[in-house]
C-alpha cells in the first residue's frame, strides 16, 4: 500500500488497518521540524465515536513532550499503560493526553537515515490497554515502511506525497521554573548541569535558570548536532565551546572545555571524549 498509493493517503490507511488490528481507538502520526524542537500532527485515524485531534498541536514546542522525547530520541518504544500514573516530569504530556480522553498510549519513533523524523502510535480511550511485544514489533515495521515512503527519494509514494511542512524558524524552548516560564532559542543555551531532579541552564546573556525537569529529559529534546554530553551531569552547546584542553590537571591527563560567558572550565569524562573531538572537528 505505502509504495504504490499517494503517500499521505497510504499512511492514513496503514494507521487505520493497524489501529483496528490492535483494537486501538485512535492511531496517529506527528512529525518534527528540522531542528527537532517543534512538531505537528499530520495523520490520524479514529473510530466513529472517538474525537479527532489531528488539527491540534500544530507547530508545538517539543518541550511539551520532553519526557516522551528522551525515549523516542533513543529509538525506544514507549508503552503508557495508565496515563493518569505518568510521573511528574510528564505533567504537560499527561494534561494533553487526558484532554484527549486517553487511558493508554503506545508510541513508536520513526527514524530515517539514523535521524528521528516522526512518531506513530495508538490511543485507547475506552479501557486501559496493554499492547504486547507482537503489536509493538508490528508498529515498528510500519514505522520503517512509513519512513521509506515519507522520507525516501526513490519510491512512487514519495513522488506523490504532499511536501513536509517547514515550521517556523528559531523555535523557542521553554524553561519552566517555580511560577515562571521563559522561552529561549537553543543558541542561547550555553550549558546545562544536573541539579538532582532539576536542571540548571546557563544562558548566553549571563543569566541562569533552574528548570523543574531532570537532565535526562533535556538530553532527549536538545538538537543532537549542537549539544553534547561531556559528563553524566553536564551537557554543553558546541557553538559556545571556546577552548578544549586535553592536558589539564596536575597530571596532564584531564580534559576540560572552556565556554563563553562561564568563568569555570567543564570537565570532560572519558566516555564522551572521542565523540566530542569528532563533533568539534579536532
Amino acid at each position: 500500500m505505502l509504495l504504490t498509493e499517494p503517500c499521505d493517503q497510504a499512511i492514513t490507511g496503514i494507521l487505520e488497518l493497524t489501529g483496528l488490528s490492535a483494537e486501538a481507538d485512535r492511531a496517529w502520526m506527528f512529525e518534527y521540524d528540522a531542528t527537532l524542537l517543534r512538531f505537528r500532527n499530520t495523520h490520524e485515524w479514529s473510530r466513529e465515536t472517538v474525537t479527532s485531534h489531528v488539527t491540534d498541536l500544530q507547530d508545538t514546542p517539543v518541550t511539551m513532550i520532553a519526557w516522551l522525547q528522551q525515549f523516542l530520541s533513543l529509538n525506544q518504544a514507549v508503552m503508557i499503560n495508565d496515563v493518569s500514573a505518568l510521573p511528574r516530569p510528564a505533567r504537560d504530556l499527561q494534561a494533553e493526553m487526558l484532554r484527549q480522553n486517553d487511558k493508554s498510549v503506545l508510541c513508536i519513533p520513526v527514524f530515517f537515515e539514523d535521524r528521528l523524523r516522526a512518531c506513530i502510535g495508538f490511543d485507547a480511550t475506552r479501557i486501559h490497554t496493554h499492547w504486547d511485544g507482537a503489536i509493538t514489533s508490528q508498529l515498528y515495521r510500519c514505522a520503517n515502511l512509513i519512513a521509506l515512503a515519507r522520507y525516501g527519494s526513490n519510491t512512487p509514494a514519495q513522488q506523490n506525497r504532499q511536501p513536509v511542512a517547514h515550521l517556523s524558524a528559531d523555535p523557542l524552548i521553554y524553561i519552566r521554573t517555580f511560577g515562571r516560564v521563559r522561552g529561549v532559542t537553543s543558541a542561547e543555551i550555553v550549558c546545562l548541569r544536573s541539579a538532582r531532579d532539576y536542571t540548571t541552564l546557563f544562558l548566553s546573556d549571563g543569566s541562569s535558570m533552574t528548570d523543574l525537569r531532570p537532565l535526562s529529559v533535556w538530553a532527549g529534546m536538545l538538537p543532537p548536532g549542537h549539544f553534547h554530553r561531556i559528563h553524566r551531569t553536564t551537557i554543553v552547546n558546541l557553538h559556545h565551546v571556546a577552548e578544549l584542553n586535553r592536558h589539564a590537571g596536575s597530571s596532564g591527563d584531564r580534559w576540560e572545555v572552556s565556554l563563553r560567558i562561564l568563568d569555570e572550565t567543564q570537565s570532560v569524562s572519558r566516555p564522551y571524549r572521542q565523540e566530542l573531538r569528532s563533533k568539534l572537528g579536532v
